[in-house]
């Protein structure tokens, strides 16, 4: 099993996306759901705990989680040396990771960062500065030694061309990421209204995704390389083996979250929905936990077994109107229709020797959204 370990609430930065917009925009409303409003901002539990909650779980994988976990990074060095998992992941927006020395840095399996594609992009989103020093930690990481997967995980919005901001962070050999994941700020707040993303993703996204996983044929074509971006190599490996799909970021069956109180959520993103908690972490089984089902339209839809319900925040809370979320599947059933458009081909390649189905291995549940 996978959990997320939220270790503080704070974070270094405001980005326009996520805490920017928490002083612009009103949050989904959740009358139906009870919320504790008093969660610690820093985590505030007896370590003992979570040790023997990890302990009782043989195949525990731990993911660092904020706000921004480097803000404790002494905490975040505690736990790397003494939790009892079979590996270690790291979700960062990367700006603090010059305050891990290799000893400890090495120890993480992936390192997922937050970038959002070329410079003034990034900065546009993440503030002056941030795509520079994130640069710089990261070569800095990898001159110490750090061998493990390094995931660049984009927030991707009206103004990113994807096309451009993936196949940036992807073909410049300057920069030491081994993968990319992207998410859209999307069906995530009560913002519809004030924004642009119907015209944005039927003019500019969609057509950039089936560019994008053209793209991505043509270099296991032309290269052999099968290019680890988690949008199309997660479901890909799905449909090549004919397996149907849960909730693609395992939350909820796969992927728990511990709060800063020891409470379980089911998301990371469910921070206090008490009517969601899967348990305590001082009492709570690690391997008997509960699983939270998408419901809602999703149930019906016929994609459910490749999107597996895309996210199930977003599924609880509907921030967005009908028309809203119907635009979002919209995006879901373009992404399929696109990777199913390169089955045959992709098939072929991989029984003509020139890719192999290993290539599209990975490993589950690592912080990744997958659906964008």
């Amino acid at each position: 099993m996978y959990y997320h370990l939220i270790l503080t609430d704070d974070c270094n930065l405001c980005c326009t996306y996520c805490r920017g917009k928490a002083f612009t925009v009103d949050p989904p409303e959740l009358p139906e759901i009870a919320v504790d409003e008093d969660l610690p901002v820093d985590l505030d539990i007896d370590l003992a705990d979570l040790y023997r909650f990890l302990a009782e779980d043989p195949e525990a994988v731990l993911t660092f989680y904020g706000g921004e976990p480097l803000l404790a990074a002494d905490l975040v060095r505690e736990i790397v040396r003494d939790a009892p998992v079979s590996a270690l992941i790291l979700h960062t927006n990367g700006t603090l990771l010059d305050r891990l020395e290799p000893a400890t840095a090495n120890r993480f399996d992936t390192i997922l960062v937050s970038i959002d594609g070329p410079e003034g992009l990034t900065d546009a989103h993440r503030g002056e500065g941030t795509f520079g020093r994130v640069m710089r930690n990261l070569h800095h990481l990898l001159e110490g030694g750090f061998a493990g997967e390094v995931i660049a995980r984009m927030t991707v919005t009206e103004d990113t061309d994807i096309v451009e901001a993936v196949r940036y962070l992807t073909e410049n050999d300057r920069f030491p990421f081994s993968a990319v994941h992207w998410q859209m700020d999307a069906n995530f707040w009560n913002d519809y209204s004030s924004r642009d993303y119907a015209a944005w993703a039927e003019e500019s996204y969609n057509p950039g995704i089936r560019s994008l996983v053209e793209f991505w044929v043509e270099t296991m074509r032309e290269r052999g390389r099968v290019l680890r971006w988690y949008p199309f190599m997660d479901p890909m490996e799905d449909m090549l083996l004919s397996r149907p799909s849960m909730l693609r970021c395992g939350c909820g069956h796969a992927n728990y979250s511990i709060m800063t109180d020891g409470h379980i959520s089911p998301c990371p993103i469910m921070v206090g929905m008490k009517d969601y908690y899967a348990g305590h972490i001082a009492t709570a089984d690690p391997l008997r936990l509960p699983v939270t089902d998408i419901g809602g339209a999703c149930t019906e839809c016929a994609l459910l077994d490749f999107c597996g319900g895309r996210c199930l925040y977003s599924n609880i809370t509907n921030p967005w109107p009908e028309e809203g979320r119907r635009i979002v599947c919209g995006t879901v059933k373009n992404l399929y229709s696109a990777l199913s458009a390169a089955l045959p081909e992709i098939r072929a390649l991989i029984r003509d020797g020139k890719i192999q189905m290993e290539d599209f291995v990975h490993r589950k549940y690592n912080s990744c959204e997958i659906i964008p």
